[in-house]
């Protein structure tokens, strides 16, 4: 099902809702579209294109900032998508010091892996293999990674998630 992205009237994401709940939002005046989605609602009295983002109209207030949760999809898209140890498509996840011998499974230790290096790396640390990470591992940060955590973004969402912390993620 498509979905919208919602922009605080800061222009900060907040979430994502359905092509529906941000019609509404629309035609409730209570957000503008921003940009447009492909899909073309068709009605008795004429024809309206669905938002692909909007923004409200009203400053809302986020009291509590939630850690981004540590999810197969998020992890991919922090690591874009690629295995951190030879760059090949990531079809895994691997704990850098494995779960067999104390490693915490959190955002410093879990890393994409494609099939092949996670099976080569198997329960053994990295130092015993003499790999190295390019880079090391570490929770995402900023206000986008609420909404990339959650499935793959449209192409349209890229303008408003970059200046939020949405540097990989984003194709």
């Amino acid at each position: 099902m498509p979905q919208t992205l919602v922009l605080n009237a800061t222009y900060e994401p907040l979430g994502v809702v359905s092509e529906r709940r941000a019609l509404i939002l629309v035609l409730n005046q209570r957000a503008t579209t921003i940009e447009d989605s492909d899909t073309v609602l068709h009605y008795s009295g004429g024809e309206i294109t669905l938002p692909a983002v909007i923004k409200l109209v009203k400053f809302v207030r986020i009291p509590y900032r939630h850690a981004v949760p540590l999810s197969r999809r998020a992890l991919f898209a922090r690591d874009g998508g690629r295995c951190v140890y030879c760059t090949a498509p990531a079809t895994s996840i691997d704990h850098v010091i494995p779960r067999s011998r104390g490693g915490a499974h959190n955002w410093e230790n879990v890393v994409s892996a494609c099939h092949k290096c996670n099976h080569q790396k198997a329960d053994r640390t990295l130092k015993e293999i003499g790999w190295k990470l390019k880079t090391l591992p570490r929770e995402p940060a900023g206000a986008a990674w609420r909404i990339l955590g959650t499935g793959k973004p449209d192409t349209r969402w890229i303008t408003y998630l970059r200046p939020f912390g949405a540097e990989h993620g984003v194709a």
